[in-house]
């Protein structure tokens, strides 16, 4: 809608985790050669953490990017299964057409999986996402995959991403045996005052920007103040500033486009003087100052007929006399 206006081939703050717009802070670096690592060194279990909004789903697209490309990966999404319905996920995400009606069925079905891509020297990934949602006797039971090995070797690797939450749930007494098998742990911290600031500029400069000058200074700064360093936040106001730029004609978002749209994210509505391109309008200056006489010159009609009305009372009176 907005890009042709500012000079942009695609929406630089998508919600979307693109991992060619994976901003590569300290941390997401880190975090990502971790992953990588990992998994290449088959190390079994892997728990990534991170705030809400801080790159962990573009962190893994990203991952699953630079794997082999003949490494199966089956993603799971849905952590409210249970280990039955986990199990045929992930047999059906990786292409095993199952016949299996009971869990130990499945099981079976799994091991053979694995020791055919075993002998093919491939180690398929499995990636639990919003693992925090997880019960403990689902984590215990993902746990006892795990004992799918060689004498020397994991047969899949495992990779439990989700918030600070599952950190917390891995420190339960009942799944003391999980933690001592998580050969890595990679957690990502919110983006640094500075790293913020270069995480906008990083974006527009993906989506195609030509001007580094789009957000002004003060635009940017304001934002970074908000967002916290979170990175999701800083796309949600971003892309709104655009748009409203955009709607007001404004080819450079300076701080009161930004207040405007955290205050429209704090509140769900635009402040009552803002314009809305399809149902409100914004005053303009003549129109202020127009309003502005109208006051006056009601006033100064309303004191005139006061003084009108005093004068008449007195001549009233004399005549009276």
């Amino acid at each position: 809608m907005y890009l042709q206006f500012f000079g942009l081939r695609e929406a630089p703050f998508n919600p979307t985790p693109d991992p060619k717009f994976l901003f590569q802070s300290t941390r997401h670096r880190e975090a990502l050669a971790q992953l990588l690592y990992g998994v290449r060194e088959r190390k079994g279990f892997i728990v990534l953490t991170g705030e809400i909004g801080t790159g962990k789903t573009t962190l893994l697209r990203t991952l699953l990017e630079r794997l082999d490309q003949h490494t199966s990966v089956a993603y799971v999404h849905n952590t409210a299964l249970s280990i039955e319905g986990l199990l045929e996920y992930v047999l059906q995400d990786w292409g095993v057409k199952s016949t299996a009606t009971t869990q130990a069925q499945r099981l079976f079905e799994l091991n053979e999986f694995l020791i055919e891509q075993h002998r093919s020297g491939l180690s398929p990934v499995l990636v639990i996402d919003e693992a925090q949602n997880l019960t403990v006797p689902t984590l215990e039971a993902v746990r006892l995959l795990s004992n799918f090995e060689t004498n020397n070797q994991k047969l899949m690797q495992i990779l439990l991403v989700g918030q600070p939450e599952l950190r917390d749930k891995l420190n339960a007494p009942e799944l003391r045996q999980l933690k001592q098998r998580i050969g890595l742990r990679c957690h990502i911290a919110p983006l640094s005052p500075e790293e913020a600031r270069l995480y906008i500029r990083h974006r527009l400069r993906v989506a195609g920007a030509t001007d580094a000058g789009i957000f002004t200074d003060a635009a940017v700064q304001r934002i970074v103040e908000y967002s916290q360093g979170i990175p999701r936040v800083i796309n949600i106001i971003g892309d709104h500033c655009l748009l409203s730029g955009f709607a007001d004609s404004k080819r450079r978002i300076d701080t009161g486009v930004v207040r405007e749209a955290v205050e429209y994210l704090e509140d769900g509505e635009r402040p009552k003087w803002r314009r809305n391109r399809d149902t409100r309008l914004v005053p303009t200056r003549g129109a202020v100052w127009a309003a502005r006489a109208g006051v006056a010159a009601l006033v100064l009609v309303i004191l005139l007929l006061l003084v009108f009305a005093a004068n008449a009372t007195g001549w009233f009176e004399r005549a009276l006399s």
